[in-house]
């Protein structure tokens, strides 16, 4: 079979591919180690000048790839938080508030596993309607721009219609929809944004965690993308009494959203109160701006005119929503602004009355990249610029930094934004999956525009006063591989300008930084290789599978968590994941999986952490034995690969039913061994 990776590297001994081209094995390499080969194939290249968006993008990868659960027979989910928190839907750790972000990132992964099986979680049986403010319809529609994949998107046609149709009736704490004015409201704690003004306002200054519904830019703007989502996969099936019906749903919303939550006085989207109390009164606006504000362009929902480009210059005002190291969420000006009303212990808790959140940044860059991309009246108006863009991008790559923990890189929740540190810090806090990179950098900063029909469209939002060259390859676009270069002078690449090109051959070139476009036919993608693992455990309560070890008192978390799908290598203690051993003294010691029931076994991946100053490395050695009647032997025809550190150690061996096996290993003599996770397979 041939896979891309062959396919590539004969088109590059071929000459079709440039020879520009970026070595996937030195990238990879350098940015994640023994972890490199996960990365080889899954992931678009991507380098430039300014080396601070270059290294946050490949430890964005990482984080997408530290957030990939693997739930066995129920393919994967995309996690927000690295370990489980008591709000998630157990077992399976699922969040939906920042599921759009996961799908964008995702869609650009060369491996269409993760967003094909996280469409199918979210929409089957165990997903879950209305725990947060959502754009699920849109995510799946938006990887579909990318993949060209129809049947994987339509066939949740259903379950989308019922997601949307869901929020028309839900006043369970969470939000509805107000027949009389056409509109979707929502509590800020459930559009995953706690302590807003309105949430505030509506406790007379006193909380703000819970209540304060209000009409918001978010959950409306979400709603009309969702229809939209519907209304054009519908088209793809023929199905025009939907699409008719969705499409004038979107037309409703994009209509009273700008009639009804457009403020004059603020030149800002912004929110009105659902709630009527005695100190705020139902359909009156709050009285500020709120970062939340600039949503609707997220998802091309203004009209394009200069009266709605005005909002712009806001988050240009150091006065206003500008902050020195990040966006704030709404402004000094606020009578709450930054203050702190929740704590966990001693640690500020989440707040959204100032901070700077990466979750709103990422809706602000997209909804920025969108407006200078295909609003060319607002463009026009000159509020706001590529350079401004570029500006705003880099001041957010530089907030994933962490001055907290010594500048290594780490996205958490929230920042001060006017000093670029985190603001909660919590053991659940680093590396944050709650927020988009991946897709800013391709579809905005690059420029790549994802489109439903045959035509590839790059429109670069890099400032070409800021960037001297850069390169994006291996993009998986239609089934084609795509890549796109700028290069001022000629100097990095040996030409100067911009080119795109499709399976190595360029089909589209300018001097300068602009709009390109170019014919492409949609080809079929690679198929999704789909091995089961047999080994997980969904949580510590879930019987079979279930892990044990040989070391007494162990603590039954810690041997969940060796198989329980998940696979980082993060050096944070506080992040660690997995079974320790005890330091080696020259003892075997095993961790074993009982399946409940005869199991056929075939195949192995092992992921040892190592870290020396900690006192982890790889077992001296290692094999797999299997229950045998009442016995346990070693599994036949075995070949293992030698103990990788920070990496994927694979074994297989001829297959057999069993009903356990054993992961037996010797510790290196003072050093103990820490088993990520085991993952046993059929075949």
């Amino acid at each position: 079979m041939l896979t891309l990776s062959t396919a590539f590297s004969l088109a590059l001994a071929a000459g079709l591919v440039p020879a520009t081209a970026l070595n996937v094995n030195t990238i990879t390499s350098k940015y994640f180690g023994n972890d490199a080969p996960w990365y080889r194939d899954r992931i678009p290249l991507f380098e430039t000048d300014q080396t601070v968006l270059q290294d946050v993008y490949y430890y964005r990868w990482g984080v997408f790839r530290a957030h990939q659960r693997d739930l066995g027979a129920e393919g994967y989910l995309t996690t927000e938080f690295l370990n489980d928190v008591s709000w998630q839907k157990s077992p399976w750790a699922l969040l939906i508030d920042a599921s759009n972000f996961h799908l964008r990132e995702g869609r650009w992964s060369r491996d269409r596993r993760f967003t094909s099986d996280y469409g199918n979680f979210l929409f089957g049986p165990n997903g879950i309607q209305n725990q947060f403010s959502e754009s699920l319809a849109d995510g799946v529609w938006q990887v579909y721009l990318v993949d060209g994949v129809a049947d994987d998107a339509t066939s949740h046609l259903s379950a989308m219609q019922s997601f949307f149709q869901g929020w028309n009736s839900t006043t369970l704490g969470v939000g509805g929809y107000d027949s009389s004015k056409g509109l979707y409201w929502i509590q800020p704690l459930t559009d995953a944004t706690e302590y807003t003004i309105s949430s505030i306002d509506a406790t007379n200054g006193t909380d703000g965690f819970t209540g304060g519904y209000s009409f918001r830019p978010s959950i409306n703007s979400y709603q009309y993308a969702n229809a939209r989502a519907i209304a054009q996969l519908a088209e793809l099936t023929g199905d025009t009494a939907v699409a008719d019906q969705y499409s004038a749903y979107a037309d409703t919303l994009q209509r009273l959203v700008q009639t009804d939550l457009w403020n004059s006085t603020f030149s800002h989207f912004i929110d009105r109160y659902e709630v009527n109390n005695e100190y705020v009164t139902y359909w009156d606006f709050i009285r500020g701006r709120e970062l939340v504000g600039y949503v609707p362009w997220a998802h091309d929902l203004p009209d394009d005119n200069a009266t709605y480009a005005a909002a712009w210059s806001h988050v240009l005002d150091s006065d206003k929503l500008a902050g020195t190291h990040g966006l704030r969420t709404n402004e000094p000006s606020y009578q709450y602004y930054m203050v702190q009303y929740r704590y966990e212990g001693t640690h500020p808790e989440c707040q959204w009355n100032g901070p700077a959140w990466p979750y709103q940044t990422t809706q602000v860059l997209t909804a920025l990249a969108n407006l200078l991309d295909h609003y060319p009246k607002s463009a026009a108006a000159g509020v706001i610029n590529q350079a401004d863009y570029t500006q705003i991008l880099l001041q957010y790559a530089r907030l994933h930094y962490n001055p907290s923990r010594g500048g290594i890189l780490d996205v958490e929740e929230d920042y001060y934004a006017d000093a670029g540190s985190p603001i909660v810090g919590l053991t659940r806090s680093p590396h944050y999956f709650h927020s988009g990179f991946v897709d800013v950098i391709l579809s905005g900063f690059v420029g790549l525009r994802p489109r439903a029909d045959n035509v590839l469209e790059v429109n670069p939002q890099a400032d070409s006063g800021t960037v001297s060259y850069f390169r994006a390859e291996r993009i998986l676009y239609h089934g084609h591989e795509v890549a796109v270069q700028w290069d001022a002078t000629g100097h990095h690449y040996g030409k100067a300008g911009l080119y795109v090109e499709v399976d190595g051959k360029t089909v589209a070139s300018a001097s300068k930084l602009t709009r390109l476009t170019a014919k492409i036919a949609r080809a079929a993608p690679p198929t999704v290789d789909r091995p089961i693992a047999v080994s997980v455990q969904l949580g510590t309560t879930t019987e079979y599978p279930a892990g044990s070890v040989s070391v007494a008192g162990a603590d039954a978390d810690d041997v969940h968590a060796a198989i329980d799908g998940r696979v980082w290598f993060y050096p944070e203690t506080d992040v660690a994941n997995g079974w320790d051993s005890p330091a080696g003294n020259g003892t075997e010691i095993w961790y074993q999986i009982d399946f409940g029931s005869a199991t056929q076994t075939g195949r192995a991946e092992v992921a040892f952490f190592a870290n020396a100053t900690q006192g982890y490395a790889v077992p001296s050695s290692y094999r797999i034995e299997q229950l045998d009647g009442d016995s346990w032997t070693a599994v036949s025809n075995a070949t293992y690969d030698k103990p990788l550190a920070n990496g994927i150690t694979n074994a297989s061996w001829q297959t057999a039913q069993t009903s356990q096996v054993r992961l037996v290993f010797t510790p290196t003599k003072g050093e103990k061994v820490r088993l990520v996770e085991w993952k046993v397979f059929s075949s």
